[in-house]
């Protein structure tokens, strides 16, 4: 399946909920306290998302080479997990120190959305800390490359270049994608790139950027109930992401508060 792009009217439709899909995330961001568990973030995520008429997009949605769908509507992963952690399965409650990732797809109108943030339970040690801003950092810099008439390893390139002098590392085989009449379509988005290489941009894709930052080395493990996925070395990771549109001036982000 080759590039879909979105209309005009699709990316207006994108936006708008990308502003719900953004004021979900803050509001359960505000709930990350010690104690709270993670069925708790799901099922708060579910009232909000039905209030606003839309629908989960994760839940129910079997990825490729997945044996079956996923569980829930939220990805809440913590700590040394990455993502994919099912919140409603084995119920985990967020301690003091933790960092929590929270990804969330929204379908509004029939068109998808996807972001992600990583937050912190109470006091965190400055090496999350540090984490945390380099991620978070690494996803500006991809956005601020996903310009028209560039390349997708334009953009992988800009996050390594953010997070290879820190000497934390980018998490293998994990990676950004096209976004809006699925959870995910071409193009393929990296996060270790080379400039001038990959998919062109060109006004009208919508992906999906999101830099997941490893505190250790890059390897990966998924966990046996197949969704999971954790640092192979136990070291903490952060994942930030927005979905952006490449527009004929530069992009929009469409899961943010700012016009």
């Amino acid at each position: 399946m080759g590039i879909r792009l979105k209309s005009k009217e699709d990316i207006v439709i994108m936006r708008e909920g990308g502003r719900r899909h953004a004021e979900i995330l803050y509001n359960l961001a505000l709930q990350v306290k010690p104690g709270i568990s993670t069925l708790f973030l799901e099922e708060e995520a579910m009232r909000l998302i039905r209030e606003g008429g839309d629908e989960p997009a994760h839940l129910g949605y079997t990825p490729s080479g997945a044996s079956r769908p996923f569980p829930a509507a939220l990805c809440i992963s913590i700590n040394d997990e990455i993502v994919h952690g099912i919140p409603n399965e084995q119920v985990k409650v967020i301690n003091e120190g933790d960092i929590v990732s929270i990804d969330l797809s929204l379908k509004h109108k029939g068109l998808i959305t996807d972001s992600a943030i990583t937050v912190a339970c109470g006091a965190i040690d400055d090496e999350s800390r540090k984490l945390l801003e380099v991620t978070k950092e690494a996803l500006a810099a991809g956005i601020s490359a996903a310009l028209p008439g560039a390349k997708v390893g334009d953009i992988g390139e800009a996050v390594m270049d953010v997070v290879e002098p820190t000497g934390f590392s980018l998490a293998e085989d994990l990676a950004g994608h096209g976004v809006g009449f699925a959870i995910h379509e071409p193009p393929y988005v990296p996060n270790v790139g080379v400039s001038g290489t990959g998919e062109k941009l060109v006004p009208g894709i919508v992906i999906a950027i999101e830099p997941m930052v490893n505190v250790g080395g890059p390897k990966i493990k998924v966990m046996k109930d197949g969704y999971t996925i954790k640092t192979k070395d136990g070291s903490r990771s952060a994942h930030f992401e927005h979905t952006v549109a490449i527009t004929e001036k530069g992009n929009i982000i469409l899961t943010s508060y700012e016009e």
